[in-house]
C-alpha cells in the first residue's frame, strides 16, 4: 500500500480520534558523487566495478582521501549512507599496498560485527585477502578456531566487551596484530557516550599504550550517527585529533514523519491513551496492509507488552509473521529473528535499540517509536531503518504521556530543525578510570609517562589504588597487587555495576531464563514484580540479596509493575557556581541515597493503576555529579500571598525539569534523577538538585549547568502551554516518583519559573 494511501486509511478509520498531528515530508534527494585524489589500487578497482560500484559518495571519497593521508576521521553521516565503504575500501587498500598490514574493528554489538563480516566478505576476493584472513572475534567464537584466528587473521572484528576481557590482556598471543596494526575502526560511535562510552575511552587508551609498546601507531577511523559534537567525541574516546567528514552524499527516498498524540480521555486531567496501546493500532494496522514494519519500544518489559499487544489483535495467519527481538535472548535465537526478517519470512518486528543500529534487515517500509528515544539522534537513527531503497517510507513517532514527548507534540519545529544533541563522556570519572589502570597494569607495568594517554586524573586515580593496596610501586613503577587476578573480569564496561542477577524459573526446575544487572534489579525483580520473557508473563516470588537470584514463576496476570523510589541528597563539595538572573547555580559532587520503597500494579492495555504495595529493600548510595540551584525569597513570599503550596511548586518545576533536559544533552531520562525541598541541610534553603544517575558522574548535570537559563525556559514553556488545570503527565507529573506525585502545584511552578528567568 502506498504511504499516501495507508495515512488515508488510518484517518478514516473509526479507531481514528485526530491522533495525527504534524506530518514533516522529508524530500527524496539524489546521490551527490566525489572523487578520489588517485584511484584506488587496480585490484580493488575492478572488484568494486563487478559488484556494480562505479562510483563513489562525496563522503567516501573524501573520507578515502583524508585516510590516506594518514589523518583520524570521524564519518558522521545519517543511517544507511554508506559508512561501512569508507572504512572497508581504506582497510583493503592499506592490505594491498602492505600485505603485513592488520586492522581491527569495534562494533557495539556482537550482532553487528557479525553483519559487517558479510559485509567485508562481499567486498573481497581471492586476489585480495584469503579466506578466513578477515574474522569476527567474540564470545560465540569456537575455542578451535581462536588461535588460527591469532595468527592469519588480517582484520579481526570484535567488540569492546571482549576486547577488553579477552584481546587487551592477552596482548602477548596477539602480537601479530598490535605490531602490525594499520586501521582502528569504530563504527557507530554515537553509542559509545555516557558510562559505556566513558569505559571505552578508558579501553582505546589501553589500546594505544599497548601498541606504542610493540611500535605502531594506527589510525582510527570512527563512523556515527548525526550529533552535535562528533569532532570533539571522536578527540575525547580516542584522546587523539581527528577530522570530520559530515557531508552526506547518499541518495535517499522520500519519507512522511507522522507525529502521533494518543487522544484525552479526560480532559480536565489532560490524561492521554496509553501510548503503548496506540503504538500497537498502528503496528497492526501496517501488517494488516502487508507492510513490512519495525516497532521500537523503550525497555525490554514494553518490547515484550506490545508484542503480546499485538499478538492478541492479530488473525492467526499475521502471528506468526511477527516476532519480538530485544538483548537477553540467546545469540541463535536472535540470529534466526535476524535472518526471517532479512529474507522477508516476518512482516513486522517489535524491539528495543538492539535493531537501532545498522544490522542489515533488508527494505522495510515503515517505523513505529513507542515514545521519544531519549534523542533526536536516536530517533533519526530508529527511523531510518525504513524507506532505505530509493521508494518512498514511513515514520511515527507515538507520544508518551511526559513533558518531554508532550512538548514535541505542540513543537514538531523544534524536532525537525533542532540541532542534533551533543554525546557525553567522562574522562575525569575515577570510578571509571580506577578499574582500568588496574587491568591496563595487568597488560604492562605502569610509568609516570603514561598520563599522557588517561589524562589528568591518572596521577589521582594512581595514587588512589595504591592507597587501597592494589598497586604498588618500585622502580618508578606501578605493578598490580598480587592479590588480584584477572582484573578485566571485575570490570562491567555496560554499567557500574560489576555483577549480574540470574533470573531463575522455578517451574522448569530452576531453569536460567536471563540477566539483570545489579543497579536495576530492584527496579525490575524485587518481590512481587511481573517480569515479561519472550511474551511470557513471570512473577518474582523471592529475590536472594546474598546470592544475586531472583526466582521466578509463570503467572497470567493481566497487568504488569512499576517501581517507586525516594532519593536523599547530600552536597559533599562545590566545584562550580554562577549567577542566572541574579540566581545561584552551583555544581558539584554529591551523596546520593536511593530506596525502592514499593511498586504500582498497572494494567495492560489501559495503565490504570489497580493496586500498589510497599517494599522493604535495602538503599542504593552513590556520589556523583549534580547542580542545583536557588529560589529568590521574593518568588516564595508570592507563592505563599497567591495561597499556593511552595512545596508541591518546587516537586512539579523539578519533575518538568528533569524531563526536558534530554532536549539539550545526549541522554535517557532514566540517565538522570532529581530532589527537591523547601528545606535542605546543607545550604539552609530551598533547593531543586539535578544530578547525574551514575556512580562519578557522566557530564549530564555539568551540561545542565552550562545551559540552565534554556532548560528553565523550555521548562517554563512546557507547563505553561500545558491545557491541564492542575498538572498531570504531560507537564508535572512523573511516573517514576516515589512520594505519588504529591504534592504538586502548577501555577506554584509557574511563578518559581518566572522568578528564575526573571519575568515578572
Amino acid at each position: 500500500m502506498h504511504v499516501g494511501a495507508f495515512l488515508h486509511h488510518l484517518t478514516t478509520s473509526p479507531d481514528y480520534k485526530q491522533q495525527i498531528v504534524h506530518i514533516q515530508r522529508i524530500p527524496p534527494h539524489d546521490a551527490n558523487f566525489g572523487k578520489l585524489d588517485k584511484p584506488l589500487h587496480p585490484i580493488l578497482q575492478s572488484h568494486l566495478e563487478s559488484l556494480g560500484i562505479s562510483s563513489l559518495y562525496i563522503h567516501q571519497a573524501k573520507a578515502i582521501n583524508a585516510a590516506r593521508c594518514g589523518k583520524n576521521i570521524m564519518v558522521a553521516t545519517a543511517s544507511a549512507s554508506g559508512k561501512t565503504l569508507c572504512y572497508n575500501l581504506a582497510v583493503l587498500e592499506a592490505i594491498l599496498n602492505d600485505r603485513t598490514s592488520r586492522a581491527l574493528y569495534l562494533f557495539p554489538t556482537k550482532a553487528l560485527a557479525q553483519d559487517q563480516l558479510r559485509s567485508l566478505n562481499q567486498l573481497v576476493c581471492p586476489e585480495l585477502i584469503s579466506f578466513g584472513e578477515c574474522a569476527t572475534f567474540d564470545g560465540d567464537t569456537p575455542q578451535s578456531e581462536r588461535s588460527e584466528i591469532k595468527k592469519r587473521a588480517r582484520a579481526v572484528l570484535t567488540n569492546p566487551d571482549m576486547f577488553h576481557l579477552g584481546i587487551l590482556p592477552n596482548h602477548k598471543s596477539w602480537s601479530r596484530l598490535f605490531h602490525r596494526l594499520k586501521y582502528v575502526v569504530i563504527d557507530e560511535a554515537h553509542v559509545y557516550r555516557g558510562v559505556f562510552g566513558s569505559h571505552v575511552a578508558n579501553i582505546l587508551r589501553r589500546l594505544r599504550r599497548l601498541c606504542a609498546f610493540y611500535g605502531s601507531n594506527p589510525q582510527f577511523i570512527c563512523c556515527s550517527a548525526t550529533i552535535a559534537n562528533p569532532k570533539e567525541h571522536a578527540e575525547r574516546l580516542v584522546g587523539l585529533p581527528f577530522e570530520v567528514i559530515g557531508e552526506d552524499g547518499s541518495p535517499h527516498g522520500g519519507k512522511s514523519f507522522v507525529f502521533w498524540n494518543p487522544p484525552v480521555i479526560d480532559q480536565a486531567k489532560t490524561s492521554r491513551l496509553s501510548s503503548n496501546s496506540e503504538a500497537t493500532f498502528l503496528f497492526t494496522e501496517l501488517i494488516r496492509n502487508n507492510i513490512r514494519s519495525l516497532l521500537f519500544a523503550r525497555t525490554r518489559k514494553l518490547t515484550e507488552l506490545i508484542y503480546l499487544y499485538s499478538r492478541e489483535q492479530l488473525s492467526s495467519p499475521l502471528v506468526q509473521q511477527i516476532k519480538p527481538y530485544r538483548a537477553g535472548y540467546l545469540p541463535e535465537d536472535r540470529r534466526q529473528i535476524e535472518e526471517e526478517l532479512f529474507s522477508g519470512h516476518l512482516l513486522g518486528v517489535v524491539a528495543t535499540t538492539a535493531l537501532e543500529l545498522g544490522i542489515d534487515i533488508g527494505d522495510l517500509e515503515a517505523t513505529v517509536l513507542t515514545g521519544y528515544p531519549g534523542s533526536i539522534a536516536s530517533a533519526w537513527q530508529q527511523a531510518g531503518r525504513s524507506g532505505r531503497g530509493s521508494s518512498g517510507s514511513l515514520s511515527f513517532l507515538v507520544a508518551q504521556d511526559n513533558p518531554l514527548d508532550q512538548y514535541f507534540m505542540r513543537h514538531p519545529d523544534f524536532f525537525f530543525e533542532k540541532n542534533f544533541e551533543s554525546a557525553l563522556i567522562n574522562l575525569e570519572n575515577v570510578n571509571i578510570l580506577k578499574p582500568h589502570l588496574l587491568c591496563a597494569a595487568w597488560e604492562k607495568p605502569l610509568g609516570d609517562s603514561d598520563g599522557k594517554f588517561f589524562g589528568a586524573a591518572f596521577d589521582k586515580a594512581t595514587s588512589e589504588l595504591e592507597g587501597e593496596s592494589k598497586l604498588r610501586q618500585g622502580g618508578g613503577r606501578w605493578y598490580l597487587s598480587p592479590s588480584i587476578a584477572y582484573p578485566a573480569e571485575e570490570v562491567n564496561i555496560r554499567s557500574t555495576s560489576d555483577k549480574n542477577y540470574a533470573i531463575i524459573d522455578a517451574s522448569r526446575g530452576y531453569e536460567l531464563l536471563e540477566t539483570v544487572e545489579a543497579s536495576v534489579a530492584f527496579f525490575q525483580i524485587h518481590p512481587g514484580a511481573i517480569y515479561l520473557h519472550q511474551g511470557e508473563s513471570y512473577l518474582v516470588e523471592e529475590l536472594d540479596l546474598e546470592r544475586c537470584v531472583a526466582v521466578v514463576t509463570p503467572a497470567a496476570v493481566p497487568y504488569y509493575t512499576q517501581a517507586k523510589e525516594l532519593t536523599d541528597i547530600r552536597i559533599l563539595k562545590t566545584e562550580r557556581e554562577r549567577s542566572c538572573s541574579g540566581v545561584k547555580v552551583c555544581l558539584g559532587e554529591v551523596d546520593v541515597t536511593d530506596t525502592v520503597v514499593g511498586f504500582k500494579k498497572k494494567m495492560q492495555f489501559t495503565e490504570e493503576v489497580i493496586g500498589e504495595e510497599p517494599l522493604d529493600l535495602p538503599p542504593l548510595r552513590f556520589l556523583t555529579q549534580a547542580l542545583w540551584f536557588d529560589l529568590s525569597q521574593e518568588d516564595i513570599d508570592q507563592v505563599a500571598e497567591a495561597g499556593l503550596d511552595f512545596a508541591g511548586g518546587l516537586h512539579a518545576a523539578e519533575h518538568a525539569a528533569i524531563a526536558l533536559l534530554p532536549l539539550f544533552a545526549l541522554c535517557d531520562r532514566n540517565d538522570i534523577g532529581g530532589v527537591s525541598t523547601p528545606f535542605h541541610p546543607d545550604t539552609g534553603k530551598a533547593q531543586i538538585f539535578i544530578y547525574d544517575a551514575y556512580p562519578g558522574g557522566i557530564g549530564i548535570a555539568e551540561k545542565g549547568f552550562e545551559i540552565i537559563t534554556e532548560l528553565w525556559s523550555a521548562t517554563l514553556k512546557v507547563i505553561e502551554e500545558c491545557p491541564c488545570q492542575e498538572g498531570c503527565p504531560s507537564c508535572i507529573q512523573s511516573p517514576k516518583c516515589g512520594n505519588n506525585n504529591e504534592p504538586l502545584d502548577k501555577k506554584a511552578a509557574l511563578i518559581l519559573l518566572r522568578g528564575l528567568l526573571g519575568i515578572q
